[in-house]
């Protein structure tokens, strides 16, 4: 090796051995509290609103969303966020109408981010009509406290968790997680480009699913009517769910579990296995795979 090599690499460790000690000492002055390495100021906003209302709508850029009941029957919204980040909540014509806005600058938004910006919408009721949530990046969750005549939620990025009963919901990610529990609804319509959607203990009449990348599981799921999963990349998995009838298709995936029910099977896989009850009664059930397999079997059976 040569000594100019040499030079450079002995340079170069004691560079970061220093830098380890600087930043050793740093966080030992701030004992070890990581919040406080935030290059970004945070407020707190609080919101009290007296009209009353039947419908909520909010708008925000990376807020989290959360709904939780309010313990005194009044409603106010609670907004943590940057100092040039602004939350307003105002109601019109029966609707709540939350909105954040960001006033930064691009370069302003250049930092060491910790904290984590959200709003949170205390309620004073659990029935409304209309519940409609529109968000850049951030999570949304929708606790089993409520109910609504129908959802609405719709993000860039971020997961999704919606356990209030609603006659319509209607579900949008491009990435992130969908999680759908305990609920009984007319309808599901879900949708994500990249992420998992999970359904656990929910009762519909029909439900739609459409993903680009990522698994469905349907565990003790049952729709009146049909069950309709269609996705590009990953594995469908029923975990004691049925449906009147039943399609899904995946381009690459498994499609695998257990029904409740006998089904009138229709199969068919380009790369892969087929392992399914020899029914012929029941409602129909057509299940398509590119590559994968489909293995499918009754409950108890």
């Amino acid at each position: 090796m040569r000594t100019k090599t040499k030079i450079w690499l002995i340079t170069a460790a004691a560079l970061i051995l220093i830098g380890m000690i600087l930043f050793s000492v740093a966080m030992s002055v701030y004992h070890w509290d990581f919040s406080k390495l935030d290059t970004q100021k945070y407020k707190t906003t609080t919101l009290d609103i007296h009209e009353d209302f039947n419908n909520i709508e909010i708008t925000v850029d990376t807020e989290d969303i959360r709904l939780v009941a309010s313990s005194d029957d009044t409603c106010r919204v609670v907004s943590k966020s940057p100092e040039k980040v602004k939350c307003s909540a105002e109601v019109k014509n029966g609707t709540l109408a939350v909105k954040s806005t960001d006033t930064r600058k691009w370069y302003e938004h250049i930092g060491f981010y910790l904290n984590t910006s959200e709003i949170t919408v205390y309620l004073p009721k659990t029935e409304y009509a209309a519940l409609k949530i529109k968000g850049s990046t951030g999570e949304v969750k929708i606790p089993q406290t409520y109910r609504f005549a129908s959802a609405d939620i719709s993000l860039e990025t971020g997961d999704i968790s919606f356990e209030a009963a609603s006659n319509k919901v209607k579900i949008k990610t491009s990435t992130g997680d969908i999680g759908i529990r305990q609920i009984a609804a007319d309808t599901l319509d879900l949708s994500t480009s990249t992420g998992t959607v999970k359904l656990a203990d929910v009762s519909c009449q029909n439900i739609r699913s459409k993903s680009n990348t990522g698994d469905v599981t349907l565990k003790n799921v049952t729709a009146s009517k049909k069950i309709s999963v269609t996705l590009d990349t990953g594995d469908v998995v029923f975990d004691d769910a049925d449906a009147e009838e039943i399609y899904v298709k995946t381009d690459t995936g498994d499609i695998t579990g257990t029904l409740l029910r006998e089904k009138v099977f229709i199969t068919k896989t380009s790369t892969g296995t087929i392992n399914v009850p020899k029914s012929t009664t029941g409602g129909r059930c057509e299940l398509i795979t590119s590559t994968g397999d489909i293995s499918i079997k009754l409950a108890d059976r």
